[in-house]
């Protein structure tokens, strides 16, 4: 179980109200495609991913980049029990969709990147360890099923 301070909620809270998801959630996932392109791998439905463009005006890129953000949500409704919240989840990928779980770490990654470039000055290094923080657990949790 992880404790999470009252600023720590607060944080959470407040950075995901300000979170576009429609925008953000379609950067962050084209930005794992072109970044780590191995990943496309997993998204063999979506058409053409062949280069940044095509990645970047791919209208399934978009709608699962949204479809991922959403999901999110249901983590910041549910901070002391993510794990739970996942479970369903993480089965779903692990058991069917037989995704590296590293993955979830790369997305993680690119959406801190993606909110640091939205949010600039605003994302401050404590807002930084907070949102890291959250991810890492919600990695954690969608990586359960593999251990």
């Amino acid at each position: 179980m992880v404790f999470w301070s009252q600023s720590e909620r607060s944080a959470i809270a407040d950075l995901w109200d300000k979170i576009d998801v429609d925008e953000i959630g379609p950067q962050a996932l084209a930005r794992v495609l072109i970044v780590y392109p191995w990943t496309q791998r997993y998204f063999d439905k979506f058409g053409n991913l062949n280069s940044v463009a095509a990645i970047l005006g791919n209208p399934k890129v978009a709608a699962h980049g949204k479809v991922v953000l959403n999901a999110l949500h249901n983590a910041v409704q549910n901070l002391d029990n993510i794990k739970a919240t996942y479970s369903k989840l993480s089965q779903l990928h692990c058991e069917i969709l037989n995704v590296d779980p590293d993955n979830f770490r790369l997305l993680a990654d690119c959406l801190t990147i993606v909110i640091a470039t939205k949010f600039g000055a605003a994302f401050t290094p404590e807002i930084q360890a907070t949102w890291q923080k959250f991810l890492a657990v919600v990695v954690a949790a969608l990586s359960s099923r593999y251990f």
